[in-house]
């Protein structure tokens, strides 16, 4: 058999579902447990100062504890790959991720909202690791742009929370987008109920695996300082923007930031079949950078604007990219140690900005597109360092590169 042939499916598990319904589940997942789980903190966040007396360092706490369960998923998956292919993971994640939702109204005790967001952080990084490999695993032979769509739904799940609560804040208070995001999860999550994860893969004696790659260490240089620069303009892009614009502006600018992610990775992936991964991972760094910083450096509704549109273009292309790279190095579980680098840069970025904050959002937001362009540098000196044939276009990720990266 080619080592490019594709890894059968057990019979348990019935015939595979077609690419697209494969795609539309991923982007459920995504959905949920990211555009949801994770970031319709920011849009409540807002709520919860004015109506729940949640102070600024509190709300602080509230999101590292958020990335630091997102840090101890991902890890979990790095170091336990069994729970990357796993349904019931998948599934008690989702479970999971609903009742922290839910259970944020229940209380008024700070205590209790950090061990909440914890364990959302948690759920939130092991539906992400397992719904990405399932999406890069099972479309390995098909367009590139397929897998972009699925990482969209990321995007989707951000302008729907972005959304709702958009649309709740002059008519509920707090305790009710807590409880209307859970019944969205939920919504989102059934969707996503029969994901199938990548299925158990033997090793091959074709592609050994690799303890020291150089060329995948720049790679998580730069996309861990990413999660550095991108997390900065996360938590604080909708508020920059609201200092200097009409109050509807930094709400709706974040559901901007959800829609423009939502063709963003297929886009980028489109634009893979023309063009190497690592030189595209280069150019949208530089955008975002650009995004991050406009809002500090020129003031009003149109700059505010196109700093969303820039932010929400590339976040997510840009995991896309670098992900479909770590696989196409044929890393042992890219996937997920990529995701845990990222990871630890989103703790470190709201640290390092935290002195410059008392100065306003300024500092913070040039700081961030700063350590951006360190991340387009890394992944420039990852371009010029492959091989030719390491980064040359191509239709899909090879079906080996993909089993290797995996294990």
């Amino acid at each position: 058999m080619s080592p490019y042939a594709p890894v059968p499916a057990p019979r348990a598990e019935g015939p595979f579902p077609s690419p697209w319904l494969h795609v539309a589940r991923v982007a459920a997942a995504l959905a949920a447990g990211m555009g949801v789980g994770r970031f319709v903190y920011t849009p409540i966040l807002p709520l919860m100062h004015a109506q729940a007396g949640l102070s600024t360092d509190a709300g602080a706490h509230l999101a590292t504890a958020n990335y630091v369960g997102y840090l101890l998923g991902a890890l979990a998956g790095t170091l336990l790959p069994a729970l990357v292919r796993s349904r019931t993971v998948l599934r008690g994640s989702f479970v999971l991720l609903v009742c922290t939702l839910a259970a944020m109204p229940a209380t008024h005790s700070t205590t209790a909202w950090i061990a909440l967001r914890l364990l959302a952080g948690v759920a939130s990084a092991l539906i992400f690791v397992v719904a990405v490999s399932s999406l890069l695993g099972h479309l390995r032979n098909h367009p590139a742009h397929l897998p972009g769509w699925g990482f969209g739904g990321v995007g989707a799940g951000i302008a729907l929370s972005g959304l709702l609560v958009l649309a709740l804040r002059s008519v509920a208070d707090w305790q009710v987008a807590w409880w209307s995001s859970a019944v969205l999860a939920t919504a989102l999550a059934a969707a996503a109920w029969n994901l199938r994860p990548e299925a158990p893969i033997a090793p091959s004696t074709d592609a050994p695996e690799k303890a020291v790659d150089p060329w995948f260490g720049a790679l998580f240089v730069s996309y861990g300082l990413e999660g550095v620069g991108y997390i900065v303009a996360g938590t604080f892009l909708v508020a920059a923007i609201g200092q200097s614009s009409p109050g509807w502006i930094g709400s709706g600018a974040w559901v901007l930031v959800g829609l423009a992610a939502v063709p963003s990775s297929a886009l980028w992936a489109r634009l893979g079949r023309r063009w190497s991964r690592p030189a595209l991972l280069c150019v949208a760094l530089v955008i975002q950078a650009v995004g991050i910083a406009l809002p500090a450096l020129v003031g009003g509704v149109a700059a505010a604007l196109v700093s969303a549109v820039l932010f929400g273009a590339t976040f997510i292309g840009i995991s896309t990219l670098a992900l479909a790279t770590g696989a196409e190095l044929r890393f042992p579980r890219s996937v997920a140690l990529l995701t845990a680098g990222y990871s630890v840069g989103q703790i470190v970025g709201p640290l390092a900005v935290a002195p410059l904050l008392h100065h306003g959002y300024r500092p913070a937001l040039l700081l961030a597109a700063a350590v951006v362009l360190a991340a387009a540098v890394a992944a420039a000196v990852l371009r010029a360092g492959l091989p030719r044939h390491a980064v040359a276009p191509r239709r899909s990720v090879p079906a080996q590169e993909i089993r290797t990266a995996d294990r």
